[in-house]
């Protein structure tokens, strides 16, 4: 599919097409598929397969009033940002529940190939924190860790250059290893 015609079905997707809607979602179902795998890979003990994972997060844009997509990556990034959601919100209701209270963790693996914990709602939380300091920091994570985007990917959505992407992958991740490590108690 060329990007004329993926232009043109998220034009219609946009004023209310169902067909232009279910033709993107087909076609981009094998990156979605792999966005899917690789957070379903960092998090434990989810009862959630890959396929439940993209049609939460197909089901949650199919439901959206108006959608403003541009081109594929800002449909791939919506479509992790949903997924992030969904595991959220699935950690949230394993972990209120009565006869199981297991802390949800992410693995993430390091440059060196060691692999690193990271407990979801302390990473939530400080999503949140870094949202009100800077909502594009908090927008390249999701991207990145949650959406699987390259540099390249996302210097394409924000419409900046990949060193600046860069750089602000760098900020972002020192600034979330700070928060995950001191978080703030809730008053």
């Amino acid at each position: 599919m060329t990007n004329l015609q993926t232009g043109l079905l998220l034009r219609s997707w946009r004023e209310g097409g169902v067909d232009g809607r279910d033709q993107l979602i087909r076609k981009f179902y094998p990156e979605l598929e792999q966005v899917a795998a690789a957070r379903l890979r960092r998090e434990q003990n989810s009862s959630l397969s890959t396929g439940d994972l993209i049609n939460d997060a197909v089901l949650r844009l199919v439901q959206m009033e108006r959608i403003s997509l541009a081109d594929k990556s800002h449909f791939i990034a919506l479509a992790s940002r949903m997924m992030r959601h969904i595991l959220i919100d699935h950690a949230r209701l394993r972990s209120s529940s009565k006869r199981s209270h297991r802390k949800v963790e992410l693995s993430t693996q390091i440059k060196d190939g060691s692999f690193l914990r990271i407990d979801l709602a302390a990473l939530d939380a400080a999503l949140i924190r870094l949202r009100v300091l800077d909502e594009e920091l908090m927008e390249i994570v999701e991207m990145r860790y949650f959406g699987g985007m390259t540099t390249a990917d996302i210097a394409e959505v924000m419409e900046v250059s990949e060193p600046t992407v860069k750089r602000r992958w760098q900020v972002a991740r020192a600034w979330l290893a700070d928060a995950i490590a001191n978080p703030i108690d809730p008053v």
